[in-house]
């Protein structure tokens, strides 16, 4: 087994798929800087290596896929991109194309982050259990990795709009329905269900998937400098009602009272 710096993510390499593993279960796999950087090296590696076809993403443990940010660390003042992660966005991940298919194994709840991480994914198999949501309207905050950018162009506008707007979040049936996800499986089932449809992925011509893929996603620029630019306006409203929604008081006001266990008070400012 080989792994990037961080021991935050785990890689492994399964012939021509490489694995990774979210590895912080004691924090349900929430984003710090550590799993940033380590997700971020992983897809490089992933890239760079002619070996690689395809790319199993996961998480330890059986309950939880990724909490999204690491809000104790947040608290504590730390940036969750390192220096040089920064051009990848959040988890080293939603900002950062590659041309290797990639295949989220979603093992348990995937909220916040976790949800965006599925969406930054070009397939995904879930388990049973698994549940995914955009909660940060609840918490006075908007879900500016990718989740309001994303969400509305892979389901139906209503469903996703539902979910952005009422933060509730959709159990794997219903993310089946919508094609979020591409299948259900039971939990014992799960990593090996992702391996074999990386392996048949894998088993195809190399360029001819990963020229499929970067057409199919609109990714252009060569390798180590690739965009997206269908998504660069998006990524720009997203960022600026980001910078309005995350100074305002409301966004103070959210986490606390999360903290404390009450109701929120909005102020709408």
């Amino acid at each position: 087994m080989s792994e990037p710096q961080s021991q935050a993510v785990l890689t492994e390499r399964r012939g021509h798929v490489l694995l990774v593993t979210l590895n912080r279960p004691e924090a349900r796999n929430a984003v710090n800087a550590d799993l940033t950087l380590g997700l971020g090296s992983a897809l490089e590696e992933a890239e760079n290596d002619l070996d690689v076809r395809a790319v199993v993403l996961t998480g330890s443990g059986d309950q939880t896929f990724c909490a999204g940010a690491d809000l104790k660390a947040i608290s504590r003042g730390e940036s969750l991109n390192p220096p040089g992660t920064e051009a990848w966005g959040f988890a080293g991940m939603v900002q950062h194309p590659i041309s290797k298919p990639v295949i989220a194994a979603v093992n348990g709840g995937a909220l916040g982050g976790g949800t965006e991480l599925v969406l930054a994914a070009d397939l995904a198999i879930a388990v049973e259990h698994a549940s995914f949501g955009l909660p940060e309207v609840k918490r006075g905050l908007i879900a500016a990795a990718g989740g309001v950018l994303r969400l509305p162009a892979q389901l139906p506008t209503k469903v996703a709009m539902r979910m952005i707007l009422t933060g509730d979040p959709i159990d794997a049936a219903e993310a089946l329905r919508w094609g979020l996800v591409n299948e259900v499986v039971p939990a014992d089932g799960l990593l090996d269900s992702a391996l074999a449809l990386a392996e048949t992925i894998a088993a195809n011509a190399p360029l001819s998937v990963q020229h499929s893929k970067r057409v199919a996603a609109g990714i252009v620029g060569d390798r180590g400098s690739y965009s997206v630019p269908a998504e660069q306006d998006a990524w720009a409203a997203s960022d600026a009602a980001m910078m309005a929604v995350f100074t305002s008081e409301d966004a103070m006001e959210g986490p606390i009272a999360f903290a404390e266990k009450r109701a929120p008070v909005w102020k709408g400012r």
